[in-house]
């Protein structure tokens, strides 16, 4: 794999890949387009390195009947991304969808090579990005901002603007209102007013918000996250930019269950295999989980539920679950080992707790998760 991509690379990366392309096409050769292959099965992981990183193997599309549309609509719409670089605008993928079919519109000729579906578009614009080996972000594709509601007394953030201009948020003149990190935290430099012990991560955006509202940044100096279930691309690099630039601790809050802990929880401190070539910025290895934990449901005696085996989903996480153990390289490290065997418990149990679990313990104090929370982060019981 190259070094990173950035955006000035592009343009020059892009004209030596279509003249590649032409010039075999002109010596009646059938080009091949290489692109690094975004797969469990070509992941790679090091605990020193902490995010799971790309292997040697590669995806080769050779010009044929089979590939000529797929080859055609790459260079299709990594037209479309370049002329986005020149003028400086930027779209979503579903806006991308759009701008391609206005293009056939407008052009018959174009007609062997239209999208069916916004999905047929989303992975050509993946497929570019593979082959590049360069972040959506730098194409000036984002994604919609989702997930990482930040609330803190003691944080101060300065934007970089498009037009070189700053803006300085101080999140303690917020009031009730969470400040949002867009898809671009690289833009965001960050400092803190008074030393900030920890980064508290929230699964449930609103549980996040419960424990703001019942005071919990007031009484303690820390940043809290709202993750939003899957962490967007924007609360990656978010929490990324918090763990290198304030270097404090960082805590996952969330569910009990197998989809938390490998949709959400690894793909916050690790990334996921469908993203290996943006995992350096795009994920928090120091962030540890904690909890709910498999000891927790007996220590403060929360509700816990069998999973229902005609919920697909559960079921699904299950197998998931069974996979990782076997396959997953994050999951096999021996330095993840307490990760492993909560995954194993959650197999050999069949049963899951959700966060919100700990307001049964005492339902008429309304501080009694931030109190559990506190005192599992002052006596370390977390994995």
């Amino acid at each position: 794999m190259r070094g990173k991509v950035l955006q000035h690379d592009i343009p020059d990366l892009s004209i030596e890949l279509c003249e590649r392309l032409l010039k075999d096409l002109e010596k009646a050769k059938r080009p091949v387009i290489e692109a690094t292959k975004c797969s469990l099965d070509n992941a790679l992981y090091d605990f020193k390195v902490g995010f799971l990183t790309p292997g040697k193997k590669k995806i080769k599309t050779e010009l044929n009947v089979a590939s000529v549309k797929k080859m055609s609509r790459a260079v299709f719409m990594l037209e479309i991304l370049l002329r986005n670089i020149s003028t400086g605008a930027v779209n979503t993928k579903r806006e991308l969808y759009y701008i391609s079919k206005g293009e056939v519109k407008h052009n018959a000729f174009m007609k062997p090579i239209d999208f069916a579906d916004q999905d047929e578009s989303d992975s050509i614009i993946d497929f570019i990005c593979e082959i590049l080996e360069c972040y959506r972000e730098e194409l000036n594709c984002y994604a919609n901002d989702r997930g990482g509601q930040t609330y803190s007394q003691q944080l101060v953030v300065e934007e970089t603007l498009s037009d070189g201009g700053r803006a300085v948020i101080d999140l303690s003149q917020l009031g009730t209102s969470p400040f949002q990190p867009k898809n671009r935290p690289q833009n965001l430099q960050l400092k803190a007013r008074k030393k900030i012990d920890y980064c508290l991560i929230v699964e449930s955006e609103g549980t996040a918000n419960t424990l703001v509202a019942n005071g919990y940044t007031k009484r303690h100096n820390c940043i809290l996250v709202g993750a939003q279930g899957v962490p967007s691309n924007a609360v990656r690099g978010w929490l990324k930019r918090i763990q290198d630039q304030l270097q404090v601790p960082l805590y996952f809050f969330g569910d009990l269950d197998a989809y938390t802990m490998q949709n959400i929880y690894r793909t916050l401190k690790a990334g996921s295999a469908a993203s290996l070539i943006r995992n350096s910025d795009y994920s928090a290895p120091e962030v540890r989980f904690l909890g709910v934990l498999p000891e927790d449901i007996k220590k403060y005696d929360l509700n816990d539920y069998p999973v229902k085996e005609n919920d697909a989903q559960e079921v699904r996480a299950l197998k998931k679950a069974k996979d990782a153990l076997a396959n997953d390289p994050f999951f096999r490290d021996k330095r993840n080992k307490g990760l492993a065997d909560i995954l194993r418990w959650l197999l050999e149990n069949k049963r899951r707790c959700e966060q919100q679990a700990f307001f049964t313990v005492d339902p008429r104090d309304p501080t009694m998760p931030e109190k559990i929370i506190v005192e599992k982060i002052k006596n370390g019981i977390y994995v």
